[in-house]
């Protein structure tokens, strides 16, 4: 058998086919290494210069929200998506950043913007379970990303995501790109950074928290909607365990801490002003006030440039406003016509014992009508007329026995009550607990008020509370409703009298004034004094004092309405709101709140009008003033609108009036010689104000329904307004001494007890008004002048009998 032998030659040319082979893939492979090269060159060449410029982060200037203040540095208001409280790097407590970095990246000093480890590590646990368990985010990535980036999960956004890491990695340094991490990174219910997180769950300043909370923080920013303890405090308290575990692991922290922070309950409370939870102060209304007017100027960036606006609102007083407004109103609801209740709806028998399917049925009822303030919302689970038992939640059930607190919806309760006012199982209602710690139940109110105060030497607002609930809607009645002042607005006819003449001596007519349809032009005028009670005659104090209408409106013949027109223009009225005609002597007219109290701000500070005004000044995010108010300061000669003498001898009518006459209730009350104000009640009752002041400080306090009808027989200024002010007056005045009147002007002297200018001194000063000559038998009045103009103001009166005066129907006028 023959075999055949390979040789040398043979084999040559295969090893030479395979040593081209592996030389030409090498070339191959090589030359693709260099493309490839290029084109990450080319790539980085062309992707570098477009990278963002870090100057946002270089000064970093993040969006803080705007900020409103009371003039004690109160927080009443806060605009903005974004909640930020920023904090400086060293003002971060280490428990805090020892938290992020054991949660986020605890390798974060080490490495250059990307850790590799962090990387291969979580690419094979991803590969074990066969999906993305874990992420190899860095905080730098992250700061990236949050900066400038978008969250689409695209090859091109990564690429850029890189390159961005490693810029900001060789521009700042370790701790300059914490800092930001910490103060930018969204935590959920709009709170950006850790600071504005502690303060949102847990009602606390960040320099404050406990490991364990700061355990639950570091783990928000994985899933920041899922995972905060508002949310879901069962997947919070998971990842915070998470969290503490890695912190003990790193040596953040020991065994007895680290024992010590699982053993610790966490409690989930929001701090007063972040967007869970609420003010210290009510100051809704003029926190919303302050918003609009620096909008005006600097329109949507008020929203992230971090101003800050310091009122001049005082955060005691605006509470006391707010609340004893809020006493006013209820009062009012306790002796108004009970309503009956929300609605009745079908409740099951003994669903109460169910508690998780009668609390489906709470929170259904609680979302339609939520809680408002202290009038808490409640399903009736019996009702006699001896008790009603009223289910807050499956284990708060109140029992309301009182009789007082019961007889306020007796109507309701009784056999033969009609069906739209039964309470019986099933109604919603609203309990209220009082200060004696007695529950009752009352319907909510619909009677709307409004309180403002400033000050009467510059014309500061120091509280405003424009009605009985902000959230019900936003329309401010202290700036925005136009009502009819009533009586209220009397005061300033007699101030235009004394300067034509007149005194407080003067006597009056008060029997009945009355013009024809021919006189008018129209219909009959026949204006009537509360409760038809009429005198021959009284002094212009007297008429004051008892508000009469027949004193005013022959005050006003005798001074001319055209010369009143212009003259209260001098206290801030609105000239085309105050008709020329004799029912502006009786408050015809229309005003805001806001307007009545800087009117009656002239009287209290010896003739000077001071504009009010609510915004003391604003500050940038660096503190720095931008904005500072320059008000009208009483005691300027170009501010001065009155005699002086006017002021003071008003200022002395006003004070009996609120001592002697129909607002004695303030005097008594408070027990101050120092108060001077006035009632007014308008036609059937529709308004009710009291306008008063010291010397430093003006209130105006007005009640009615927003669409205007009457609030019920025997309602008045006197017994309606009068209460909310003194309420707040207690507050506002307490610890303030009694100030005297000043000294009598130049030019006024007192004479048998009463006042006279100089130049109308007794037997020149005009004596008598509507009233026939000595000897003379008295008869009813008419006029002969000042009803030009009338006939169409008079189609809208009414002839029925009122509280203090015949006058239109209000009508209010957006602001």
């Amino acid at each position: 058998m023959r075999t055949t032998k390979t040789t040398s030659k043979q084999k040559a040319p295969a090893r030479s086919w395979l040593s081209r082979l592996i030389l030409k893939a090498f070339v191959l492979c090589a030359g693709l290494g260099i493309c490839g090269a290029l084109l990450l060159t080319l790539a980085l060449a062309l992707a570098w210069p477009n990278l963002p410029d870090l100057h946002a982060m270089t000064d970093y200037r993040p969006r803080v929200p705007l900020r409103i203040y009371t003039a004690d540095h109160v927080l009443i208001g806060e605009f903005g998506e974004e909640r930020r409280n920023v904090l400086r790097f060293n003002e971060i407590p280490d428990v805090m950043k020892s938290a992020i970095l054991a949660a986020e990246d605890d390798r974060f000093y080490q490495h250059g913007g990307i850790d590799w480890a962090g990387v291969l590590r979580a690419a094979i646990a991803n590969v074990v379970h066969m999906s993305k368990t874990q992420g190899a985010s860095t905080i730098t990535m992250q700061v990236a990303r949050n900066f400038y980036l978008s969250s689409e999960k695209t090859y091109t956004r990564k690429f850029y995501e890189l390159l961005l890491t490693f810029k900001i990695e060789a521009t700042l340094s370790k701790d300059q790109i914490l800092d930001l991490y910490m103060n930018q990174i969204f935590l959920g219910h709009r709170a950006y950074g850790f600071a504005a997180a502690s303060r949102t769950y847990f009602g606390k300043q960040l320099a404050d928290i406990t490991p364990a909370e700061a355990a639950m923080l570091a783990g928000i920013p994985k899933a920041p909607s899922r995972f905060n303890p508002i949310a879901n405090f069962d997947r919070a308290k998971s990842r915070q365990a998470y969290v503490l575990g890695r912190m003990h692991e790193l040596g953040y922290l020991n065994d007895a801490e680290y024992e010590k922070a699982k053993a610790q309950e966490i409690v989930i409370q929001s701090a007063a002003g972040t967007p869970t939870g609420r003010y210290a102060v009510h100051g809704e209304y003029p926190a919303e006030l302050a918003r609009q007017l620096l909008y005006g100027v600097y329109q949507d960036d008020i929203y992230s440039r971090g101003f800050n606006i310091y009122t001049t609102i005082n955060s005691v007083d605006q509470e006391a406003a707010y609340q004893s407004l809020r006493d006013g109103v209820l009062d009012y609801t306790r002796r108004a016509y009970y309503p009956g209740p929300e609605e009745t709806i079908d409740l099951p028998e003994g669903i109460e014992n169910q508690p998780e399917a009668f609390n489906e049925i709470l929170d259904t009822v609680q979302e339609k009508y939520p809680d408002n303030g202290d009038l808490l919302t409640g399903i009736v689970l019996s009702a006699s007329p001896t008790e009603v038992k009223v289910a807050r939640s499956p284990k708060q059930i109140i029992t309301i026995t009182d009789k007082s607190a019961l007889r306020v919806v007796a109507r309701g309760l009784g056999p033969k009550a009609k069906d739209s006012v039964r309470i019986s199982r099933g109604s919603v209602v609203y309990v209220h607990k009082q200060d004696n710690d007695v529950w009752e139940l009352l319907n909510k109110p619909s009677i709307q008020a409004a309180l403002v105060s400033v000050r009467a030497q510059d014309g500061g607002i120091l509280a405003m509370v424009g009605g009985f609930d902000f959230e019900e809607g936003k329309f401010n009645r202290v700036t925005q409703a136009w009502r009819q002042p009533g009586s209220s607005f009397k005061p300033f006819i007699y101030a235009s009298a004394l300067e034509r003449g007149l005194t407080p001596a003067t006597q009056i007519s008060d029997e009945p004034f009355s013009l024809t349809a021919e006189q008018t032009g129209s219909k009959a005028w026949n204006p009537k004094n509360y409760g038809r009670a009429y005198e021959p005659m009284l002094t212009m104090r007297q008429g004051l004092y008892k508000s009469k209408n027949m004193v005013s409106i022959r005050i006003m013949q005798a001074v001319g309405p055209q010369y009143v027109q212009d003259y209260v223009t001098r206290f801030g009225f609105d000239r085309s709101r105050q008709p020329a005609v004799l029912p502006l002597a009786l408050g015809a007219g229309s005003v805001t709140p806001l307007q009545l109290a800087g009117g009656f701000a002239v009287f209290a500070n010896g003739g000077y009008r001071v504009p009010p005004y609510l915004i003391d000044h604003v500050t940038d995010s660096s503190g720095k003033v931008i904005m500072r108010a320059r008000p009208t300061v009483a005691g300027d000669t170009l501010a001065r609108v009155i005699d002086p003498r006017t002021a003071y001898v008003m200022n002395d009518m006003l004070r009996g009036v609120a001592t002697y006459g129909t607002g004695a209730r303030a005097h008594r009350e408070l027990q101050r010689n120092d108060i001077g104000g006035k009632t007014g009640t308008t036609n059937d009752s529709q308004d009710a104000w009291f306008a008063g002041f010291t010397p430093k400080q003006v209130a105006v306090a007005w009640m009615g329904f927003d669409q205007p009808k009457s609030m019920g027989q025997g309602e008045t200024g006197g017994g309606a307004a009068l209460p909310i002010w003194v309420g707040y007056m207690r507050t506002a005045l307490k610890g303030q001494p009694e100030i005297p009147p000043g000294p009598m002007p130049s030019g006024l002297s007192r004479i048998n007890g009463d006042f006279y200018f100089s130049e109308y001194p007794p037997g020149v000063a005009i004596a008598r008004v509507g009233l026939p000559a000595p000897g003379e038998p008295l008869s009813g009045g008419s006029s002969d002048s000042g009803q030009d103009g009338i006939g169409a103001l008079l189609d809208q009166l009414h002839s029925r009998n009122d509280n203090e005066a015949a006058v239109p129907q209000p009508v209010r006028v957006p602001f």
